[in-house]
């Protein structure tokens, strides 16, 4: 068995256009997902999103890559020690 991660993906949607498409991709990993907090900034119109995941490094980081690549969205991971 791979050995997971706990790592949490820092998500800034700047264009609300594709938050289907980045909801799509959150739920193709949901086995993964520990816990997710959204907080809409409506001052500035954009959403800051966190998800806490426990997931082989390779799957974290092809999560964070397709989320990465929605026009308008970035996508950070940081990965615990553990």
């Amino acid at each position: 068995m791979e050995q997971t991660r706990v790592a949490i993906l820092a998500i800034v949607v700047e264009n609300p256009a594709y938050a289907e498409q980045l909801n799509q991709i959150l739920h193709q990993y949901r086995q993964y997902i520990i816990g997710r907090m959204g907080i809409p900034y409506e001052k500035r119109g954009i959403s800051l999103i966190s998800v806490a995941v426990d997931a082989p490094t390779g799957i974290i980081s092809a999560m964070s890559g397709k989320i990465g690549m929605l026009d308008g969205i970035t996508a950070k991971a940081v990965y615990s020690k553990l």
